[in-house]
């Protein structure tokens, strides 16, 4: 089982946090825009520990900070517009999020641009010739799914790597519907089923309830459990001794 992180706030002090590991690891580093993710990977001292860096572009907050058919129209544009013309095909993860905390405004100003943004986003991940990843909300059955789709928060390709955000600190799953879950999702999915939990640092909401060391073991126990390939712990930034303890026992 590969254990990945993101980094929402790639400053030199949490990517300094790659001295505690062991091993390499992937980095999902959120910048926004191709020149800035290039820059913080130059910036990296301890590229050793790195395995891969992830591309995760987001946005201003008041154009929708996550990618959604609800975000600015241009900045979904000026973002799928600049990997396209990058002549690169870096690995991209899209968090597709509702903007309803950065700016609820969008729900109204950007309602007449839905479909259209809902087709511009499609298509991009349809098109897209690099390795593609969608972080999605937390899981909550078939029925849920389909309501994301309808939202244009969940798609099906089967290029692409679908990362379900499963936050014990933030939701109170119960360990029966999280065991359901992670074996459907690698039914599903296979290797393309990724899980994502935390959250072991705050956030870009800024109150976000921080994860036990001992809720981290049990999650990592029941994805190692249900055979899912690849673990991503939110962030890197909040890596301590504690966590470190936890992650050498898988």
């Amino acid at each position: 089982m590969e254990i990945s992180f993101f980094e929402e706030f790639p400053t030199t002090q949490n990517l300094g946090k790659l001295a505690l590991l062991k091993g390499k690891v992937k980095v999902y580093i959120a910048a926004k825009s191709l020149a800035e993710f290039y820059s913080i990977k130059k910036s990296v001292k301890d590229k050793a520990k790195v395995k891969e860096f992830i591309y995760w572009p987001i946005l201003e907050k008041k154009e929708g900070y996550w990618i959604s058919p609800f975000s600015r129209r241009q900045a979904l544009l000026r973002i799928f517009r600049e990997l396209e013309l990058a002549g690169r095909h870096e690995p991209v993860l899209l968090d597709l999020e509702l903007p309803t905390t950065k700016n609820i405004w969008l729900y109204a100003f950007q309602g007449l641009n839905f479909g259209l943004n809902k087709i511009l986003i499609k298509e991009f991940i349809e098109d897209y010739k690099g390795e593609l990843y969608l972080a999605e909300y937390y899981p909550e059955g078939r029925t849920q799914e389909r309501v994301m789709k309808l939202l244009g928060l969940h798609y099906e390709d089967v290029k692409i790597k679908v990362i379900k955000m499963l936050y014990h600190s933030l939701h109170n799953f119960k360990e029966k519907f999280v065991r359901e879950e992670l074996q459907r999702g690698v039914r599903e999915w296979g290797e393309n089923y990724i899980v994502s939990y935390g959250t072991i640092a705050k956030g870009i909401n800024g109150n976000e309830a921080i994860l036990t060391s001992l809720q981290l073991k049990q999650d990592l126990k029941l994805a190692r459990e249900a055979k899912v390939k690849e673990i991503i712990i939110f962030r890197l930034g909040g890596m301590n001794k504690e966590y470190v303890k936890v992650l050498n026992t898988f």
